[in-house]
């Protein structure tokens, strides 16, 4: 895999997520608490983060992705 794709697949995951997380704030604005469209938001931003983390870490057990080792 290409070191361009990973970095899409990594910047697509963080734009889902804060579209996800404005998505939210929106509806609890407009709503005022009438649907339940903002935890249905702010779920998929949670389960989009853990899958973001989930996927950071295979990568790098499997050694698709090679940390660059700040701070060693």
């Amino acid at each position: 895999m290409s070191s361009e794709l990973k970095t899409l697949v990594i910047v697509a995951f963080l734009c889902l997520i804060v579209w996800n997380l404005g998505a939210g704030l929106y509806y609890m604005m407009v709503d005022k608490g009438r649907t339940n469209r903002t935890v249905k938001s702010l779920s998929w931003r949670i389960g989009l983060s853990v899958g973001l983390i989930i996927l950071v870490v295979i990568g790098i057990a499997t050694g698709f992705i090679q940390p660059h080792g700040v701070g060693r």
